[in-house]
């Protein structure tokens, strides 16, 4: 299939790799990864990650760049292109960056406001909002205005950036944001490895664990948790990875035919794992030092789930004294701020480009109206803690509800159906002859003939069902 001659392109192949492990390095690499990791035995879960990542999370990222760029579309209209009795899955995919790109921005709308503190802290020593953090993030989060003004900054940034276009807007703030983000991690992991007795926490996050693969009840190997782990990193893969929302499909079709499909997915995988596990390096040892120093449970520390960026963190920050803490957090947040940047360009990416192929609208005329389309929906997130605290869809707030529907229920389907179509009906056949266009051969290509007909299916199907038994308390099933 020929290139669209209207239709932008990355510069070269090391652009797409910047694109896409921008787009896969984003809040779910900065806490989510590590609390699941110190939840999950360290590097017991780390090691399942790994090998997720590179036969699950490859087989599913090489299917979807290779159809956007046989077909030169956004997720919309791609599957479409391809077999029409699958256009509507197009549909079903889009609806996931919809619904992802409002309320991601709120929390990217929170970091704003963390950073915002942590550098008017800098200028006014001795004052710390942030000695009581729990009420503080309370506090933030229900207020009647606020929370939505900071997200509606970050869509703005967002916008702003996909109005330049592919080449002038997301390609050059990736040559910017992610040699920057990935300086600050390094250097806050530097800084962390200094503090006195970090090893131990280091220790903690690194050495397997075989404890989180025993039963509690008899202390012996347990089936049942070595499944919980799986389970844990394979939704821990999809979120982080940037799977099934459309985003690998888009940022496919912007991508040369000379450049190597393969070869690039590795180096994302290698990008995305790096910072994720280095973020664990910035995290899990200040929060193990924490968690010694008060008196508070290691593993209770580590649990705080969601938690951790917004309370224990600067909990851990105000310990620091002087300007130390009004540093270290303004740092960090801006590490954070960059990150949720360059995830929430490409969600917003997806949705424009989906807006431009069906209506063959103008970039900046398809980001106009699709930033009205997120801070709209923005507003249901936003409020949900406060004035429209009340309303709760299954017993949930709406971001937690926002991401349960796409997360748990709609990202897993889509991946399912991509899989059956992609090994079943398109065939296998289709996607190498999409992959040697770039590379003399296709090394991986017996593993992703297993993976994509019988393998993958199965898991994501676990997942599928295991996200929703625990979002919606079903079966006593607890991930």
């Amino acid at each position: 299939m020929k290139n669209h001659p209207s239709r932008d392109s990355w510069s070269g192949q090391l652009a797409f790799i910047l694109a896409a492990a921008a787009s896969a390095i984003g809040l779910g690499n900065l806490w989510r990864f590590p609390y699941l990791a110190a939840q999950y035995g360290g590097g017991t879960f780390i090691l399942v990650y790994l090998i997720l990542v590179v036969t699950l999370g490859f087989t599913l990222m090489v299917t979807e760049i290779a159809i956007g760029r046989m077909t030169r579309q956004s997720q919309l209209t791609a599957y479409g292109r391809l077999d029409r009795r699958f256009g509507p899955l197009g549909l079903l995919a889009t609806i996931v960056p919809v619904i992802i790109v409002p309320y991601y921005c709120v929390i990217g709308g929170w970091v704003l406001k963390y950073t915002a503190t942590y550098a008017g802290m800098l200028f006014r020593p001795g004052e710390n909002p942030f000695a009581d953090s729990g009420a503080f993030f309370s506090s933030f989060i229900s207020a009647p205005f606020a929370p939505f003004g900071y997200g509606l900054l970050f869509i703005l940034l967002c916008a702003l950036v996909i109005a330049l276009g592919v080449k002038n807007g997301i390609e050059k703030s990736n040559l910017f944001l992610m040699p920057v983000l990935f300086a600050i991690a390094i250097g806050i992991a530097v800084y962390v490895f200094c503090l006195p007795g970090s090893l131990d926490g280091i220790r903690y996050y690194l050495v397997p664990n075989m404890d989180a693969l025993r039963s509690p009840a008899t202390g012996g190997f347990s089936l049942a948790q070595l499944a919980r782990t799986i389970l844990g990193a394979m939704g821990q893969m999809f979120y982080s990875l940037s799977l099934a929302m459309g985003i690998m499909i888009t940022y496919g079709s912007y991508m040369r035919d000379t450049d190597s499909i393969e070869k690039s997915v590795r180096h994302i995988e290698l990008f995305d794992t790096l910072v994720a596990v280095v973020a664990g390096m910035m995290i899990i040892p200040v929060v193990y030092l924490f968690a010694v120093k008060t008196g508070t449970p290691v593993r209770e520390a580590m649990n705080a789930g969601p938690g951790l960026m917004f309370i224990t963190l600067p909990k851990v920050f105000a310990t620091f004294g002087g300007g130390g803490g009004a540093l270290v957090g303004t740092v960090f947040f801006l590490l954070v701020t960059f990150a949720a940047l360059t995830s929430a360009i490409s969600l917003y990416e997806a949705c424009v480009a989906s807006v431009c192929d069906l209506l063959g609208m103008k970039r900046r005329n398809a980001t106009f109206f699709m930033f009205f389309v997120v801070a709209f929906f923005a507003v249901f997130s936003a409020l949900g803690f406060g004035a429209w605290g009340g309303i709760t869809p299954f017993g949930m707030d709406w971001l937690t509800f926002f991401d349960f529907a796409t997360n748990a229920v709609l990202m897993p389907i889509v991946a399912i159906v991509t899989c059956v179509f992609t090994g079943w009906v398109l065939g296998p056949k289709a996607i190498e002859e999409e992959v040697l266009k770039g590379e003399a051969r296709f090394a991986a290509r017996g593993l992703y003939n297993v993976m994509v007909k019988y393998v993958a299916p199965v898991l994501i199907g676990a997942v599928l069902v295991s996200e929703t038994c625990r979002a919606l308390g079903l079966f006593g099933w607890k991930i």
